[in-house]
């Protein structure tokens, strides 16, 4: 059904990006979870294409959901696409290609907006653009949806909450841990962290931007003094395990960072937070911590050097590519966030918690189409407090999110100490 012309705030929910690999699993589990149009979520697809939109409508079987046609290179057509809806949800990347003018369209109007990028250089300029106009237009701009950042910022946030309901002070310093995963490495994200080369390489100041441990903090606000991930392992004298890197490390940290910043730093000044990879204890712990630091550096090197990465992009994995159903159904994934807490009188010694996160699906697809999925229903249909600006998962919805990933979604947040 075409539905071009639709009436404004008709939808609660608009899938952009619907006819890619990411999009179509969205909406299957949208439909799966929340049916066909309802009174329990109105919600439609969007795209440029009506055959491809069509097909997916016939291919997932929602076929009460409507279509609506837009130009991502017109705003005027994204802006009629935005005034018709409460939330728009888009899977359409690299962002800094693709999302520059949505982002402005749905600023603008005051409508929501969820992706699911992990490019801190977009990020950074939809910061400087459009918070302010965000902040009063009450849109809630929100990056980073998916595995990227939801497990680490809402994990942070579960911890320190939890920590609150003891009446202990906030933890100070929280490490990050994955325990283990597996799925497939989503193409998306790979031509994202290309496209960010590839704007290096041509505007060299950038790098500044992404190396910066607070790239996402908003201007002239105190910051604490975390550094880059080690570069070498690191051994967690908690955990008993060596550490080696973890690739979304230096996305989800800027994340969490951001969120304490804009929360009012409520964890203190001094707030550290870090990530990495447990894996294994021992000698042989450390050599593979120590192979996989220099197969992470190793990468990065060639991926920046320009003929390199070219190479490189012909053999990974492409947007609209991705693992088979069965795959992504027998994905998982399970992080540990250990908290240390300040002391709370003379002669006292720190606090300790640790909380775990799980999916029951493959991080890179399955799982972080749930995550994007239950966060724009979300930011449809929950009581939300705050204002609008650009924002993060925590900051926008914290714990109404953490709901509804628990109830809906096959995620857990638990504390285990």
């Amino acid at each position: 059904m075409d539905e071009e012309n639709a009436s404004p705030t008709e939808f609660d929910v608009i899938v952009w990006g619907a006819t890619g690999f990411t999009g179509k699993i969205v909406v299957e589990y949208l439909y799966q979870t929340y049916g066909n149009q309802t009174d329990q979520l109105t919600w439609a697809i969007a795209g440029r294409d009506a055959d491809k939109l069509q097909a997916v409508i016939d291919e997932v079987g929602c076929d009460k959901i409507p279509y609506l046609l837009a130009d991502g290179s017109d705003r005027g057509s994204l802006d009629a696409l935005v005034a018709s809806t409460r939330v728009v949800l888009s899977t359409v990347g690299p962002y800094a290609l693709y999302g520059s003018l949505l982002v402005g369209a749905c600023a603008a109007s005051g409508t929501h907006y969820c992706d699911l990028t992990g490019e801190v250089q977009w990020m950074r300029l939809m910061i400087d653009a459009h918070h302010d106009e965000a902040v009063q237009s009450g849109a809630k701009i929100v990056h980073t949806c998916g595995f990227d950042s939801i497990p680490s910022d809402l994990g942070v946030h579960f911890l320190q909450e939890a920590l609150q309901t003891r009446g202990g002070p906030p933890a100070e310093q929280v490490k990050y841990r994955l325990v283990k995963a597996a799925g497939g490495v989503s193409g998306g994200t790979i031509a994202s962290m290309l496209n960010m080369m590839d704007e290096v390489a041509e505007n060299p100041k950038l790098l500044t931007v992404i190396a910066d441990p607070y790239a996402l903090n908003p201007l002239n606000t105190v910051t604490g003094q975390d550094v880059n991930e080690a570069a070498t392992p690191i051994y967690d004298d908690v955990l008993n395990q060596w550490v080696g890197p973890f690739v979304m490390a230096g996305i989800n940290t800027r994340v969490v960072r951001r969120s304490h910043a804009l929360l009012g730093m409520p964890y203190g000044p001094g707030f550290s937070y870090e990530e990495g990879t447990l894996i294994g204890a021992g000698p042989t712990g450390y050599l593979k911590a120590l192979m996989a630091s220099v197969g992470t550096r190793f990468g990065m090197l060639l991926s920046a050097i320009g003929p390199t990465r070219r190479l490189l992009a012909r053999f990974l994995p492409k947007p609209g590519e991705g693992p088979e159903r069965a795959k992504r159904e027998a994905g998982f994934f399970e992080v540990i966030l250990h908290g240390t807490t300040g002391t709370t009188g003379a002669g006292q010694s720190p606090g300790q918690i640790q909380v775990r996160v799980t999916g029951d699906r493959d991080p890179g697809y399955g799982g972080t189409a749930k995550m994007i999925a239950e966060a724009a229903v979300c930011l449809a249909l929950d009581p939300l407090k705050g204002s609008g600006g650009v924002l993060t998962p925590a900051v926008a919805m914290g714990p109404e999110l953490i709901a509804r990933l628990t109830q809906n979604a096959g995620l857990s947040f638990e504390v285990i100490d």
